[in-house]
């Protein structure tokens, strides 16, 4: 994997930064509270909400994202046939004969074979190909800085408890140092240092809270539509044309891919994805096995928007080679 050297500080950064807010709790606890009891209460519930940031966090920047298997890499014998041949015509005829015998649904805008000719694969399906990474990445998201990792199918739902635990400690910290602030605010305290200590923490843990409420919020919402980043910016095409709607399959189902089907893992930082990020079933093919599922999502919300759909370039294969 490149690293890029200001990425690997923003790992230094959240860690730094927790400790930091860690360090100011301690003291502002020690300082204000009176009663052993509240004191403890405080600093567990603390403590659970800082170790499930730092699990989540750690299982986000060290689980490694996932390449495609072996059986969408191309034979030597298929490599040399395809790089011997000069023909667009026969290139594209090449990587559709070895397409045929692997499970892949989506296209590119014209409707062709997606290849990596980086990677020298036939790409899966909700695939791409990470240029930070130099590698294809299944179910890729985003390539994240502030965990200097690809977020794919190996850790999104690890990346989206980050979200969720970071936010829920942030909120923590914020609601359990305001009722100082106001006092300090007030005038019924007037220790110096720990009115500096206050500010700190509310400032730090505030601004950290709204940026991640926008951020988790947005994710909920592509988890809710079954759709990753990229496919939210680009919209993945079938052989039947673009349906931005291809895999959502309801919320439950949605959740269910990313979470899994054992609720009692939900909330910890333990693989429980359904599938092995190779194939995902879409509603086209539910709606073949289950007729009703058409009509009753027919009229989403949202909808799916009608696209004219060239019949000619559809069935034509292009090779989509990365930038």
């Amino acid at each position: 994997m490149k690293n890029v050297p200001w990425m690997c500080c923003a790992p230094v950064f959240v860690i730094s930064s927790s400790e930091i807010l860690g360090r100011k709790i301690l003291r502002i606890t020690s300082v204000t509270l009176s009663n052993p009891a509240e004191k403890v209460a405080y600093l567990i519930i603390f403590h659970i909400l800082f170790v499930l940031f730092v699990w989540t966090y750690w299982k986000s920047i060290f689980t490694l994202p996932v390449q495609p298997g072996k059986k969408y890499h191309m034979s030597y014998a298929d490599k040399e046939r395809y790089e011997n041949e000069e023909r667009p015509e026969v290139q594209r005829q090449i990587l559709a004969e070895i397409a045929r015998k692997l499970p892949v649904y989506t296209r590119t805008g014209s409707g062709g074979i997606r290849f990596c000719d980086r990677c020298q694969l036939i790409k899966p399906d909700r695939c791409h190909h990470c240029s930070v990474c130099a590698m294809c990445v299944l179910k890729m998201d985003h390539h994240c800085p502030w965990v200097n990792n690809c977020i794919g199918f190996s850790n999104y739902k690890f990346f989206l408890l980050f979200l969720a635990y970071s936010l829920l400690y942030c909120l923590y910290i914020a609601a359990t140092v305001f009722k100082y602030f106001i006092k300090y605010w007030t005038g019924e305290l007037t220790n110096g240092r720990s009115k500096f200590h206050i500010l700190f923490l509310l400032f730090l843990a505030v601004m950290f809270f709204v940026s991640l409420m926008f951020l988790f919020g947005y994710h909920c919402w592509l988890v809710s539509r079954n759709r990753s980043t990229l496919e939210a910016f680009s919209t993945p095409v079938f052989q039947n044309g673009p349906d931005k709607n291809g895999f959502n399959l309801g919320f439950v189902k949605n959740l269910q891919q990313v979470f899994g089907e054992e609720k009692k893992l939900w909330l910890l930082p333990i693989a429980s994805s359904q599938g092995d990020g190779h194939f995902f079933p879409m509603r086209a093919l539910c709606e073949a096995q289950n007729p009703l599922l058409s009509n009753e999502e027919q009229w989403e919300d949202d909808g799916i928007d009608e696209e004219p759909h060239d019949s000619g370039e559809a069935a034509s294969l292009a090779i989509e080679r990365e930038t």
